[in-house]
């Protein structure tokens, strides 16, 4: 996640020091907590936050469960993860329904902190979970912002109350209880409140948010935070918190590259859970917030739970057992192989599904320059072919390659390459379908040993045993030794002791997943 790219590496690199200690000492333990202080601090995190985390991390650090342990580095990074879901709310809180519908929600927080994209994105995600919300537009004060609602609700196919123009015009109390009103009349079991926002925070703001909050009565009220504002976050949350009071945080902007502590501090200042995190501007960017999730994002320890929901609902389980049976009968075609894009598009942005992954931090350079236009051009190139040619890539000589170049405006290349590609990911997949292991450059057979044969029914020579046929007693003890050896080292993901992949097996595996 990018608000938190900087302050993820800080910590990163401060655990990677510690990796090198057999045993950690008081002035190992003071130098840690020093790093993970400063790289807080420079974060924009408060102040007050900061003291009690690193007066935690310290004491637990200290203890014996970390002198005892077998591996006291990964037991300081287990502590700074435990102390990182404490203060961003410690366990996720969902939103809470009223048993007699409509489900109020009342969005309050500083103009500009993106409340109207939010009540856009909220009711879409509602309508996918089966409500009917309605949005009701009670910014009245700020410029078109009752239009920029009603484009908000129309993209996100959901209803809008707006009975005043705004611009200045009209009585946002009256609004907010009327638009109650009507969502009871036509049957909406969620009505989303927006309200006006300021540049600062002043009396009239306050009042005026009190005021709709005593007319509606709220099921919710949701502080919407802008993550980029830096420490002024908790000053800000602390003034609503005193003059309107809130039941849940959401944190919008996540996605832009300020210091993020924002996320840090609110949740720890108001003691009020973190609902909802917005990670863009397209209205299904928008995730429910765990915090234990975001904690192992922040530590680059991944968030695989999250990349599964999400790949769980953009794809079509029906279909995917079709294309598992299509690979298994070596069925597998270019239609098959562009349904399968389509369905990976519905996801969201590569680079924030590569960015889930664990270990994604050191990856930096190569997320930033992935081109997410790479497979709409795959899709191109598919589409300028005729249904046999997808069927049957072998039909595919030099003039009609050259043909779906020029159609889809590609090269001859780029055609050559994407089918190498299909080949080579139907190969591997069809290896999968049935039980195989695949192989992969660089790594050989997963889950097999080192240069082991893949293909069935080639059996080794009886009695060879799978060790040194030299005739030198000493030279066979040796090399039977570092078989031994070799085969003993292997990961916990069962990779054997196969050789680290060079450089040119890297490229390979780059072109089977997109151009290099």
């Amino acid at each position: 996640m990018a608000t938190f790219g900087t302050l993820s590496d800080r910590l990163t690199e401060t655990f990677r020091n510690l990796r090198t200690k057999g045993k950690l000492s008081p002035a190992d333990v003071d130098g840690t907590v020093r790093e993970i202080r400063r790289a807080l601090l420079d974060a924009d995190v408060a102040l007050s936050v900061v003291k009690d985390f690193t007066a935690n991390v310290r004491e637990r650090a200290m203890s014996d469960e970390v002198n005892k342990a077998l591996n006291p580095a990964q037991q300081v990074v287990q502590i700074v993860n435990e102390e990182l879901i404490g203060i961003l709310g410690g366990q996720q809180r969902r939103l809470q329904f009223s048993k007699n519908p409509p489900t109020v929600i009342m969005l309050a927080g500083l103009q500009g902190s993106g409340k109207t994209t939010f009540a856009g994105k909220l009711a879409k995600q509602l309508e996918k979970d089966g409500h009917t919300p309605i949005l009701v537009a009670a910014d009245l004060q700020r410029p078109n912002a009752v239009n920029q609602l009603q484009v908000v609700a129309e993209r996100a196919g959901a209803a809008v109350f707006a009975p005043e123009p705004g611009n200045g015009v009209g009585d946002p109390v009256r609004v907010a209880r009327d638009g109650v009103e009507h969502a009871r009349r036509h049957q909406h079991d969620v009505v989303i409140i927006d309200t006006a926002g300021r540049l600062g925070i002043d009396a009239e703001l306050m009042k005026q948010a009190s005021d709709i909050r005593r007319a509606v009565d709220p099921d919710e009220v949701l502080f919407v935070i802008d993550a980029m504002i830096g420490q002024d976050a908790v000053n800000t949350a602390k003034a609503f918190q005193e003059g309107v009071d809130f039941t849940g945080v959401v944190l919008s902007k996540l996605d832009g590259d300020a210091r993020g502590g924002a996320a840090l501090s609110v949740a720890s200042v108001t003691g009020r859970p973190i609902i909802f995190a917005s990670t863009g501007e397209n209205l299904d960017d928008l995730e429910p917030f765990h915090p234990d999730r975001m904690a192992s994002r922040i530590l680059d320890l991944g968030d695989i739970l999250t990349l599964i929901e999400q790949a769980q609902a953009a794809f079509d389980e029906e279909e995917a057992r079709k294309v598992a049976e299509k690979l298994a009968t070596e069925q597998f075609t270019l239609e098959d192989f562009l349904d399968q894009m389509q369905q990976l598009k519905k996801m969201g942005s590569m680079k924030k599904m590569l960015g889930m992954l664990p270990g994604a931090g050191n990856m930096k350079q190569q997320l930033e320059s992935f081109d997410e236009r790479e497979i709409d051009r795959t899709e191109a190139i598919i589409r300028s072919m005729t249904p046999a040619e997808r069927r049957n890539p072998k039909l595919l000589n030099g003039s009609r390659r050259l043909r779906i170049a020029r159609g889809s405006g590609m090269t001859v290349t780029d055609v050559n390459q994407l089918v190498q590609r299909f080949e080579q990911a139907a190969k591997m997949m069809k290896t999968v379908a049935r039980g195989g292991v695949p192989s992969i450059p660089g790594m050989g057979p997963l889950g097999g040993k080192p240069g082991a044969s893949t293909k069935r029914g080639k059996k080794g020579k009886k009695g060879s045993g799978g060790g040194s046929r030299s005739g030198n007693p000493a030279k066979r003890a040796a090399e039977n030794a570092g078989l031994a050896t070799q085969a003993s080292t292997g990961s916990g993901f069962g990779l054997g002791g196969a050789p680290k992949p060079t450089e040119a097996d890297l490229a390979e595996i780059q072109k089977l997943f997109g151009k290099g």
